[in-house]
């Protein structure tokens, strides 16, 4: 089907007020960490965290009467349900809600809080996205698919329209890919306001769905990854044609570049993305000559991280960047060897923040102790100055 600029703005139109108008800004920090002229577009910010909002409300306020007075379904993890859920809620529309059963607790009480029935099915997305489907016969429900609906894709690309008319001089987009609904409604708002602007996907490695249909490829992924925004084995197929359409590259990015792109924005940007909202600036770490010098608008389209997911990313890029220390010894066992040890650290500026000390079990021989350290430190430059120091006093650093 065709899918257009009107389309778009009519979408606009119709959830102006519903969905929050989120800023547009330059970020200095991540300009000059990229090399590109950064602008971000702050979905994050939107009231269930995530630009899902936007295909949600379209497709809701187009709705029949009779569709009303039924309701609606959908199938999701995340935040397409609680998207759902709210605008269903807002317009006074009864909403179901399938979700796998591994689904986290914490997602299943937010989607309720919404006032939507949340129905735990199946072990994987798409057993819940099949029990959905024959709910929505059994019941009369109208399914509102994720990404898979011309209405969604259309209020998906309301986020590319406010990106250009609050950054009118962007000449390329970085924008995350899971079923590629949100891919393809901005590149078809994005295409039709500036013709020679750069569209960009990007997807993580684990999950190259859309790059692998596009290149006529078998589907082939699986596994962990932060990322699972945009975790997706099924790509939509209306998506699909309108990103092949366009002749839109999708970049396959590295995880540990996600993980790198969420602390970035944490510290640099001072702004909280999930693995999926920060892939598009993933795309700048792990291909930085294809950005360098540009003007690149990128959304940052989902906030939902775990708290606990964040920190040990946090954590993870601290040691990577050499900012924290883990330093492994084996010492003798005699009294001041821990005092001198400190001492030398100190005198240089780190700071011990972890201490295990092991006398008994870890211990090679029962004249010496294990002992490893966790110490915070400027830069690498002064990790190295601590372990140089520590060396000449005839340790043996182990770094971890």
């Amino acid at each position: 089907m065709h899918l257009g600029l009107a389309d778009v703005r009519a979408a606009a139109e119709r959830i102006r007020g519903a969905v929050l108008r989120t800023p547009t800004l330059r970020s200095d920090a991540l300009s000059r960490a990229t090399g590109a002229e950064v602008w971000l577009k702050l979905d994050n910010l939107q009231a269930t965290g995530a630009f899902k909002e936007r295909g949600a409300a379209n497709r809701i306020a187009l709705l029949t009467p009779r569709e009303r007075a039924a309701g609606v379904i959908a199938m999701s993890a995340g935040n397409h349900a609680q998207a759902v859920a709210r605008h269903a809620a807002l317009a006074g529309i009864g909403a179901t809600i399938v979700m796998p059963r591994y689904t986290p607790a914490t997602k299943v009480t937010r989607t309720e809080a919404w006032g939507a029935r949340v129905v735990l099915h199946g072990e994987t997305l798409a057993e819940a996205a099949a029990h959905a489907r024959q709910l929505a016969l059994a019941e009369g429900l109208t399914f509102i698919h994720p990404y898979d609906d011309p209405a969604v894709v259309a209020g998906q690309g309301t986020a590319a329209l406010e990106l250009l008319e609050d950054a009118p001089g962007l000449d390329t987009l970085a924008i995350p890919v899971g079923g590629g609904g949100l891919l393809a409604g901005c590149a078809t708002a994005a295409r039709a306001l500036s013709p020679s602007i750069q569209v960009f996907g990007v997807e993580v490695e684990a999950y190259p769905a859309m790059a692998q249909r596009l290149a006529g490829q078998p589907v082939q992924v699986g596994g962990p990854t932060v990322a699972e925004g945009i975790a997706v084995r099924d790509v939509g197929e209306l998506p699909l044609a309108l990103i092949r359409r366009m002749g839109l590259e999708v970049l396959v990015v590295p995880e540990r570049a996600v993980e790198e792109a969420i602390a970035l924005l944490a510290e640099g940007a001072k702004l909280v993305a999930e693995g999926a909202g920060a892939a598009g600036l993933a795309a700048l770490l792990a291909f930085p000559e294809r950005f360098a010098g540009r003007k690149v608008g990128i959304p940052v389209c989902g906030g939902n991280i775990d708290a606990r997911a964040l920190s040990n990313v946090l954590l993870r890029q601290l040691l990577r960047d050499g900012r924290i220390l883990r330093l492994h010894f084996d010492i003798p066992d005699r009294p001041g060897v821990l005092t001198d040890i400190s001492g030398r650290i100190s005198a240089l500026g780190g700071n011990v923040i972890e201490v295990q000390h092991q006398q008994l079990f870890g211990a090679p021989t029962v004249q010496s102790t294990e002992l490893h350290l966790m110490v915070e430190v400027r830069d690498a430059a002064q990790g190295d100055a601590i372990v140089a120091a520590l060396e000449a006093g005839n340790y043996v650093v182990r770094r971890r």
